[in-house]
């Protein structure tokens, strides 16, 4: 069984040569560094409105092509209610530019925690994993990625998962998450800067539904990172009011790494 692609057409390009050609001009623009992330956190709306702000993130996995051989992606639900963590049974997940192997043993591993299930329909239309992949495929060489959607949990289930699977330097964990919605730009502005703060200081406790949409996979890869005494830091904060969209109501987006 194999996760067909559900957004392409629609938040970045069914067309694969158009789709690499549009990373590729994401990608060049952003800033690389010598550093490798171990984590990030990434916007997943789509590409003409958060893409150049993911691209920030990504490009810094330019050194890491050929050492990350895992990707961890973890990403809330819009589509459907549950409790705790879904993962799939899909053998891969299938976007215009491949195939990606989905790493069955730590599937296997974490769904022997309590609060993880197998649930299908948590993954069949939901984009805050998808939207990441084709980046993936532009960055790395030879990758399994373990897709987890985020339901109703606690950051210390989430936590829980993220350090069980956290590996060395061939692991990378990414956390899906758009900012605020639909407050005018001004606005907008000064609750995603205050949003990037809290991130920043690793204070999960004070992020609330409304100022990131992946609030729960984001508390808890900063309750984690609180624990092993790491930082994090904003690598870009923008919105659609300065991509694509109109300035009346916009959505924020913001790319942070853990390096």
């Amino acid at each position: 069984m194999n996760r067909q692609p559900a957004v392409a057409g629609t938040f970045y390009p069914s067309n694969p040569i158009q789709l690499h050609q549009m990373l590729d001009n994401y990608l060049n623009e952003a800033e690389t560094s010598a550093k490798i992330p171990k984590a990030i956190i990434v916007p997943h709306a789509g590409y003409i409105y958060s893409g150049p702000i993911a691209a920030t993130a990504y490009a810094r996995l330019k050194k890491a092509h050929d050492l990350i051989t895992r990707v961890v992606i973890i990403g809330p639900s819009h589509r459907v209610a549950f409790k705790g963590l879904a993962v799939s049974k899909a053998q891969a997940f299938i976007t215009p530019l491949g195939s990606i192997t989905v790493d069955q043993k730590a599937v296997e591993l974490i769904a022997k925690l309590p609060f993880v299930d197998y649930l299908e329909e948590a993954h069949t239309h939901e984009h805050s994993l998808e939207v990441h992949l084709p980046f993936l495929q532009e960055m790395l060489d030879d990758f399994t990625i373990v897709p987890i959607v985020a339901g109703d949990a606690s950051p210390e289930q989430v936590s829980q998962v993220i350090d069980t699977l956290w590996g060395g330097n061939e692991t990378l964990i990414v956390i899906s998450s758009d900012l605020s919605h639909y407050h005018d730009y001004a606005v907008a502005k000064q609750l995603d800067k205050g949003t990037s703060q809290i991130i920043e200081h690793l204070q999960y406790e004070r992020l609330t539904d409304g100022s990131a949409c992946g609030k729960v996979p984001v508390s808890g890869l900063l309750k984690l990172a609180r624990e092993k005494s790491l930082t994090i830091k904003t690598v870009d904060l923008r919105n659609s009011g300065d991509t694509a969209g109109d300035k009346n109501r916009v959505v924020g987006y913001g790319a942070y790494v853990i390096e």
